[in-house]
């Protein structure tokens, strides 16, 4: 892949959204991947014992989806420097969580590009942020 050139970046410029619908095989095979046994990812018992209505995905998930629209638009995923972001709400099986961005700064001299990043979804009717106040540094070439 080659990398978004620096000069076609400019602030205010969205980065594509990317929707995606969590599913409970998708968490379990990222669970078994990072070796967390945490029953709240794996067991829907243990997770409505703990007051959530079902089985929740990891927080680090939906920041997995994230940093692939960051990439993707970078166009070379190692051109991401560093990714921040707040968890701020769970993830539930079935909900559709959308990742997306927003080019806050671009900084000549250093190479980089600031996106502010964040991740939503639709619950009832209201807008809920899973992942928000986001910070991506990108270098572009």
């Amino acid at each position: 892949m080659s990398r978004r050139p620096f000069d076609a970046v400019a602030v205010g410029e969205d980065l594509p959204a990317r929707a995606r619908t969590v599913t409970a095989e998708d968490v379990l095979a990222y669970a078994d991947a990072g070796g967390d046994p945490n029953p709240l990812h794996r067991d829907e018992a243990v997770a409505r014992a703990a007051g959530f209505p079902g089985i929740i995905a990891h927080g680090m998930f939906t920041m997995g989806h994230l940093a692939s629209v960051v990439a993707d638009w970078a166009g070379d995923a190692s051109a991401v420097a560093s990714l921040t972001a707040q968890f701020r709400a769970p993830v539930y099986m079935g909900e559709t969580i959308v990742a997306g961005g927003r080019v806050a700064d671009v900084d000549v001299a250093a190479g980089t590009v600031s996106v502010d990043v964040w991740v939503t979804l639709d619950r009832d009717g209201e807008t809920e942020y899973p992942v928000r106040k986001g910070r991506a540094v990108v270098r572009l070439g």
